[in-house]
């Protein structure tokens, strides 16, 4: 079994769970996972878990991402992109200036109404399904991030977008809400995932190249190993406390016997950040999970735990 996250290249047409579906079949094992879904049409970066890295699933779909997208303005659709019903058309009587000044307008914290046609739940039920049945109900506005946007080109009524976000934003909705700010409407036209924390779309991989690796033995140059996933300290216990860590069982600092920063560099236990994570390791230097301190305890506890060894 492969244990570990592989940069996947979703490609236009595929919803997220056919990739994993897919690279069922092409890894042969049922153990995979996303970390955020991407819209069929939409196409770009999606990082898979592997095997145990399956566990670090939701630690992934927090991070931050980038995204590039064709804004139409002049209308809206019941989906918010080009793949819904038009819902109405609008003149388009503004500049470029006009554009980019609003656009900018959207950047910092930003409360968004998600759309209809999401999979988030309402009462239990989720939106999409609401929508399907011709229904509309009350949605919470949620408090997102928008890190840039910047207008790449402009030839209206289309423009190119290049938006870095916070998790849990909508492409979709941040074009429908800067049409309705223009007053002409707006529906998302295309987009593309260029990054997902770490992972860029240029090393990314089709699945026609990951079944290609498969076939030549190559698997192992782009799986990243679960430990690797985490920029923190290695820490590794003493003797007496190797037990406990083999364990779960929550480590006192005066318990590690060695640590080392990210880098490289030996670390004092003075030098710990007692607000990150340290990467805890047992004998033959087998990776055996994340831990975080606790105030409360005075101690690190563990907060993922990758029990067995992780071989390919």
């Amino acid at each position: 079994m492969y244990h570990g996250v592989i940069n996947v290249y979703k490609e236009p047409g595929y919803t997220s769970h056919d990739v994993v579906a897919r690279l069922r079949g092409i890894l042969r094992q049922k153990k995979i996972g996303h970390t955020g879904t991407l819209d069929p049409a939409a196409e770009g970066v999606l990082p898979v878990c592997l095997g145990q890295a399956t566990r670090i699933c939701d630690l992934l779909t927090d991070k931050d991402k980038t995204y590039q997208a064709v804004l139409l303005l002049g209308q809206e659709t019941d989906t918010q992109d080009a793949s819904g019903q038009v819902t109405g058309r609008f003149p388009v009587e503004i500049s470029e200036e006009d554009l980019r000044r609003t656009a900018a307008s959207f950047v910092g914290d930003y409360d968004q109404i998600p759309p209809m046609y999401s999979a988030l739940k309402v009462n239990g039920k989720k939106l999409y399904d609401l929508a399907r049945q011709g229904k509309e109900v009350e949605r919470k506005p949620r408090r997102v991030q928008i890190y840039s946007l910047s207008v790449d080109w402009v030839d209206l009524p289309r423009a190119g977008l290049t938006i870095s976000c916070s998790k849990g934003t909508y492409i979709r909705t941040l074009c429908f809400d800067i049409g309705r700010a223009l007053g002409c409407g707006g529906t998302m036209e295309k987009l593309k995932r260029t990054r997902v924390e770490r992972f860029n779309a240029e090393d990314s991989l089709t699945l026609a190249q990951i079944e290609a690796l498969r076939d030549e033995n190559r698997l192992d140059e782009v799986i990243i190993p679960v430990e690797e996933m985490f920029d923190c300290p290695k820490a590794y216990p003493k003797p007496r406390a190797a037990g406990l860590a083999e364990n779960g069982n929550p480590i006192r600092t005066e318990d590690f016997s060695r640590l080392v920063s990210s880098q490289g560099d030996q670390m004092m236990p003075e030098d710990l950040s007692r607000e990150g994570w340290l990467r805890v390791y047992g004998g033959k230097d087998q990776f055996l999970g994340i831990y975080e301190y606790s105030s409360k305890m005075g101690m690190w506890k563990p907060k993922k735990m990758f029990p067995g060894e992780m071989q390919q």
